[in-house]
């Protein structure tokens, strides 16, 4: 197992690999068949595209974040991401990832502020993409595809027999990389604004991967096969994916969203990253599943459900463990084999987890592993424990080893550490308006407490303030009536109103059943979000948890939805985050709809 150095890059898991290789380092399928890359293989590609880049001229020029050469990629997850990545690494050049979504006018913005000189292409569609804007880009100078593609340069191109002087010179650039030196700039997708370039340092990346690599610490080394289905442009996966490469995992990549779930079954993965949007999912599927189930075994369902409702990590009676017992044998065990059979934990983040998701996961023998962090931050700042010691629902878990954090008097949470950025690229401004003294700040509001624990309240730019002075955080309010089965999305409006209202999209997935079950007739969703029926049954399920909350922050309003907001849409980012901004720009009208008579409404319903 790897341990923490002072001066390590991120390029060196490979000699931690070359101690203990794995005859499946790297995996993907390949014509419907898995393919494996041994250490060995993906060594031997990684130095030939390292060196071929050498050749193409590209370098780390200067050595400062402007003169060093920008590599693009624009690919999904598979073995050759992280070969180009390690390639580009070790050149001293910078890699440049984008989203595979990312639209054209976006690549071309970025590719031109990067002066990007050679890119990495996965697939047609992407080729085509790119090629459409290739002529406005006068810094690109080649374009390399990973799939074989008519007419078009192939990265196998590169890949090349070499020398021994070859090697010894790439290795003597290499020994000169320091673990201060820039080796990524990403963009981040933001919910507002132009995309920034985040220019993050080997030490950044690699204290993140070191200490968040002991959460996993736990796993035996002969269970650590790791799933992958996330963009790993994203900080989040790349850097779980370096965890991965410096502590003795293998990593499969599925071949696309669409086949996660039978990937799944055959990789038989100990651990995968996720976004709460894919647990919901996935917990919407066991959900309908459920529901198909008749007589005892709708009973027996329905109750493992009420058990794990009542999961504790802080002790349990002897009761409720054998009860627990009962339900894992008959029950959650099914769950577990839905996905692999073997998955001990999965890692959560680039958005708030609901917390009856993390119980009732967890209850099953699928550990929730919430973390928090940002792009800039590496982004790890703090994250749960496969510990149980270590770990809280409701929380982003206690502060990674070396991460610093404060709040400001304000609640923003203030983070600084080895695993901060050094600034965006080519935005000093804006980089000096997020450091300030050391301390990055992140935009989010939260509260740390005695065992430095960390909670995430709100987002700072999201809260808003009522007509009546109050200010409103829309972020709880939306994760707990995400709860609910009926709620598949939801934002709260109401910045300059006299109360707070919510569009919300359901989930059609457990509306249709009920429908069924109450005798409405099957009809068009357009036509299901006016039933005056489904309206009562919504506006019930909104009355059962506005007690909960203040009356300012209760839902008086709200709104059904007939379509479910996606990435390629507009309405999410690459990560799902909301993009609360054109959300509301979209459905301006039923905003203004729901406020249409508040003049009639009390003065001040917050009072």
């Amino acid at each position: 197992m790897a341990t923490a150095e002072k001066a390590l890059r991120l390029f060196d898991c490979m000699a931690v690999q070359a101690k203990e290789p794995r005859p499946d380092l790297l995996n993907a399928k390949v014509n419907g068949v898995w393919q494996s890359y041994s250490t060995q293989q993906v060594h031997d590609m990684v130095y030939q595209l390292a060196i071929a880049l050498l050749k193409y001229g590209i370098s780390q020029g200067d050595g400062t974040a402007e003169g060093r050469d920008k590599v693009g990629l624009i690919s999904s997850g598979r073995p050759e991401w992280i070969i180009t990545d390690l390639a580009v690494q070790q050149t001293g050049a910078v890699l440049v990832p984008l989203y595979p979504n990312t639209n054209a006018k976006e690549i071309e913005q970025i590719l031109i502020e990067a002066e990007v000189k050679i890119m990495f292409i996965s697939n047609r569609e992407l080729y085509d993409k790119v090629s459409s804007i290739r002529n406005n880009i006068p810094s690109l100078k080649a374009i390399y595809t990973f799939d074989q593609l008519q007419d078009c340069a192939n990265w196998t191109e590169l890949l090349k027999p070499i020398t021994a002087d070859e090697k010894k010179n790439l290795q003597d650039i290499s020994d000169k990389i320091g673990e201060n030196d820039i080796t990524t700039i990403i963009y981040t997708s933001g919910t507002t604004g132009r995309p920034k370039g985040v220019m993050l340092t080997h030490k950044n990346i690699v204290s993140n991967a070191m200490a968040s690599g002991d959460v996993l610490a736990q796993i035996p080394i002969e269970e650590r096969r790791a799933f992958s289905f996330l963009p790993v442009n994203h900080i989040f996966e790349k850097m779980c994916s370096y965890i991965y490469l410096f502590f003795g995992f293998s990593i499969y990549y599925a071949e696309s969203m669409d086949t996660i779930g039978p990937n799944i079954k055959e990789v038989q993965p100990y651990i995968f990253t996720a976004v709460p949007r894919v647990l919901e999912k996935v917990f919407e599927k066991i959900i309908a599943e459920g529901k198909k189930l008749s007589g005892i075994k709708s009973k027996i369902f329905l109750w493992s459900i009420k058990i794990a409702d009542h999961f504790d990590l802080n002790g349990k009676s002897a009761w409720y463990k054998f009860i627990h017992g009962i339900a894992d044998k008959l029950v959650y065990s099914k769950w577990r084999a839905a996905l692999g059979g073997n998955v001990k934990a999965i890692v959560v983040g680039s958005s708030a987890c609901p917390i009856r998701l993390e119980r009732i996961f967890t209850a099953a023998g699928i550990v929730i592993l919430e973390g928090y962090g940002l792009t800039e931050t590496s982004p790890v700042i703090s994250v749960n424990n496969y510990n149980p010691e270590k770990r809280r629902f409701g929380t982003v878990g206690p502060l990674l080893r070396d991460v610093q954090v404060k709040i400001a008097e304000d609640g923003e949470i203030l983070c600084k550490g080895p695993n901060v950025m050094p600034g965006y690229y080519k935005n000093p401004e804006l980089t000096a308006e997020v450091l300030q003294d050391g301390w990055f700040h992140t935009g989010d509001i939260g509260e740390l407490d005695k065992d430095s624990f960390l909670k995430i309240t709100d987002r700072k730019k999201e809260i808003f303030k009522t007509s009546g002075g109050k200010y409103v955080a829309p972020l709880p309010i939306e994760n707990k009536m995400k709860e609910n089965y009926f709620i598949e999305q939801m934002m709260v409006v109401g910045a300059g109103r006299k109360f707070a209202s919510a569009l919300i999209v359901p989930s059609y997935a457990n509306l249709v059943p009920w429908c069924k079950k109450n005798h409405i007739p099957d009809m068009a969703k357009e036509e299901m979000v006016k039933d005056s029926r489904i309206i009562a049954m919504y506006q019930s399920i909104l009355e059962g948890f506005n007690p909960e909350f203040n009356r300012v922050e209760q839902i008086k309003r709200f709104v059904i939805l007939p379509d479910e907001w996606t990435v390629d849409t507009g309405e999410l980012t690459p990560t799902g985050k909301m993009r609360r901004k054109i959300i509301t720009e979209k459905y301006n009208a039923e905003i203004e709809e729901m406020y249409a008579d508040q003049a009639d409404l009390t003065a001040n319903p917050d009072k």
